[in-house]
């Protein structure tokens, strides 16, 4: 939805603000092109921002109250007060990725005023995209905004991801490191401690497509609990080896994944600067046979989407984002995006009864800029 469309779609949720004009922030959502389940062992990833995103329109509000509405009729208005310890709403709430953001700006700065908001977007919910993350981003930047507040790019990445905890996910920092740093035209890769991001260009004949499974990966959920239970694993992990002892069974597993995919994004990073389509491709191939083998996050659904995009000419696909649902991200050639595409629509969705709504669930992935707040009247990129 356009920013002039959004405002006028908050002025029938609200009413006409005044004197000062609605304001609307973006915030894209992000596919992690390699380097999975690594950043919560503070390992370097290597994400790209994309075009679709979460916009927001907002109006300061006098008060700490704010006032959420979702453009989307299945989610259900929202309210809280701004203040250091936000009551959640039932798990699963799509208002408590605002309530994170609101409480983690709320300790760091006192007496906020909230806003009125209304939610608009269009990345796919619970496909490995990040939509959750880009909503607590695009919340962040419009309390700041309306407040009148700043907090530095690197602060603000690590102050946003620490907040997101506070819906039960124990992630690392990637998302919101890519949402709000990421540069048009570039993957970066991200470092931590301390937080770092370094872009490369993503060449212009190279094509990522992003391809859903049809398989919801709710972070509120049982994939909630399996990816804890990841990051929980990487904990033991780092005991064990601390210790002197031996891995073995599940955890030799876990371990060998977090090495070797830690090396891939190193190379894949060296590839994409050297346009080396092949090498890159490759690394994705041997990334997603580690997170379904090694560390078992992948479902048939995915494996079954990557061997399609493969026989259709890729040059290399994966499961991208937490797994157990979600999406792949897939690397070909420019000029061979369209067939890939009509492959997977004709093989995996027409099966599957999706073939009416293939340009929801398959796009390109153009790398794209990292959030802001947009003058008025102005379209996002």
């Amino acid at each position: 939805m356009a920013s002039t469309h959004l405002g006028a779609a908050f002025a029938r949720a609200f009413g006409a603000p005044s004197p000062s004009p609605v304001h609307v922030v973006r915030a894209p959502g992000r596919v992690n092109l390699i380097g999975e389940h690594i950043d919560y062992c503070g390992l370097p990833v290597f994400p790209m921002a994309i075009r679709r995103s979460v916009r927001i329109a907002f109006h300061p509000r006098s008060d700490r109250e704010t006032h959420l509405v979702n453009h989307d009729p299945r989610f259900a208005p929202s309210a809280f007060a701004v203040n250091e310890s936000i009551p959640p709403a039932p798990a699963g709430d799509w208002g408590n990725y605002a309530r994170a953001a609101a409480q983690a700006l709320a300790q760091r700065f006192p007496d906020l005023r909230g806003v009125n908001a209304l939610v608009d977007s269009d990345l796919p919910i619970a496909a490995g995209l990040s939509s959750s993350s880009a909503l607590l981003v695009a919340m962040a930047l419009a309390i700041m905004h309306a407040n009148g507040v700043t907090v530095a790019s690197l602060e603000l990445m690590e102050l946003l991801g620490r907040g997101e905890r506070y819906v039960g996910t124990a992630g690392g920092g990637m998302d919101q490191a890519i949402i709000l740093g990421a540069r048009a035209g570039c993957a970066s890769r991200i470092d931590f401690h301390p937080l770092r991001l370094t872009p490369t260009a993503v060449p212009a004949d190279w094509q990522f497509i992003v391809a859903w499974s049809l398989v919801h990966a709710e972070k509120s959920g049982a994939a909630r609990q399996a990816y804890n239970e990841r990051t929980r694993q990487c904990d033991e992990l780092l005991e064990v080896a601390e210790g002197g002892a031996t891995l073995s069974g599940v955890l030799s597993r876990r371990f060998r994944h977090v090495v070797t995919e830690g090396t891939r994004v190193r190379q894949a990073e060296a590839a994409m600067a050297a346009q080396d389509l092949a090498t890159f491709g490759q690394l994705l191939d041997a990334s997603h046979q580690s997170l379904r083998d090694d560390y078992e996050v992948s479902r048939p659904e995915l494996d079954r989407l990557v061997e399609l995009a493969r026989e259709a000419g890729a040059a290399g696909a994966r499961l991208t984002g937490a797994g157990f649902g979600g999406s792949i991200v897939v690397l070909c050639r420019a000029e061979h995006a369209p067939e890939i595409m009509a492959a997977l629509g004709e093989r995996f969705y027409a099966p599957r009864g999706a073939a009416g709504d293939v340009a929801r669930h398959v796009f390109t992935a153009e790398p794209s800029a990292g959030a802001e707040v947009l003058t008025p009247g102005a379209s996002p990129e």
